[in-house]
């Protein structure tokens, strides 16, 4: 009976497969490729972020259990003068390294589409910076910044008979310099995306628009921008997580002083980093990570939101 049941059972499953639609067929190919990167994400990802909001919950410092306090390291952040103080830096590197960075990167990039002549060599020394190690390319900065006589930069300006400035020694002087590396050393990916979105604008739309009369401005104003939304909300998020999460810029720039001068340099990032391995306070850093997280998470969905709608 067990025998004769078995080649019935097999037809059966193979009718039943044969019954599928090409469509229900694709899906199920799909998922199953993609099971494995999916399973290996959610351990990757979703589960440390699940674990830092408990340990936020916690208080621990490696030596002993953590201990459950609910809701204490939040209460203690939002009392701390000095989260106020990185929260206000962290996003003044947003709101102008975003904009800026962006801006240089496209003017850059519009203009580097009409150069022919070294255009290889041109945009190779754009992007190498963004190729050069982080703790080197700040401690070359450093080093520009330094006083006269070893500063580059402060002896430019003693030359033409402008007093030398402290850079990253002062407290309202070091945000900004660090902020300038940072933007030069993202700014060749950004020329490198733009370029490649320019490229992809249609000839034809630029030959119509000027049997039709209308001038480069206008071109640039009603093809070249809108035609590169696309490129623009992907360099905006990605340029966005980028200064929000700055780290090795400032650690490498203020090492003898980490966070600058009246910590006017620290960001949120380097503040978790102090909290986790400096003080071992592993449950007040897993809640300025979470605090990350949201405002990672906020800031990218309003400007997907915003650029989409316009």
């Amino acid at each position: 009976m067990s025998v004769a049941a078995e080649p019935r059972r097999n037809d059966h499953a193979r009718s039943g497969a044969r019954g599928l639609s090409l469509h229900a067929k694709r899906v199920v190919w799909a998922w199953s490729f993609l099971a494995v990167p999916i399973a290996f994400y959610v351990v990757v990802r979703f589960y440390p972020t699940v674990q830092a909001f408990w340990l936020s919950l916690t208080n621990w410092n490696l030596m002993r259990p953590a201990q459950f306090i609910g809701f204490e390291n939040y209460t203690r952040m939002a009392s701390d003068p000095l989260f106020w103080k990185v929260f206000e830096n962290t996003f003044l590197y947003l709101i102008i390294g975003t904009p800026v960075s962006l801006l240089l990167s496209f003017l850059i990039a519009y203009f580097l589409d009409r150069v022919h002549f070294l255009h290889g060599l041109l945009r190779a020394l754009y992007f190498l910076p963004f190729l050069t190690t982080a703790a080197a390319m700040a401690w070359v900065w450093r080093w520009l910044y330094q006083p006269v006589p070893i500063g580059v930069i402060n002896s430019v300006l003693s030359s033409i008979g402008i007093p030398q400035q402290p850079f990253i020694q002062s407290p309202s002087q070091a945000l900004y310099a660090i902020l300038a590396t940072a933007i030069w050393a993202g700014m060749g990916f950004q020329i490198i995306i733009f370029m490649a979105g320019l490229r992809a604008i249609p000839t034809t739309y630029y030959e119509a628009a000027r049997i039709d009369g209308l001038g480069e401005f206008a071109i640039l104003r009603k093809i070249t921008l809108p035609l590169l939304k696309p490129t623009t909300v992907f360099l905006v998020v990605f340029s966005s997580i980028g200064f929000l999460r700055i780290f090795d810029q400032v650690y490498n720039m203020t090492t003898n002083d980490p966070g600058g001068p009246l910590n006017s340099t620290k960001p949120l990032v380097l503040m978790i980093y102090q909290s986790a391995f400096s003080s071992y306070d592993m449950g007040y850093a897993a809640a300025q990570t979470v605090v990350l997280f949201v405002i990672l998470l906020i800031v990218s969905l309003c400007q997907l939101w915003i650029m989409r709608t316009r």
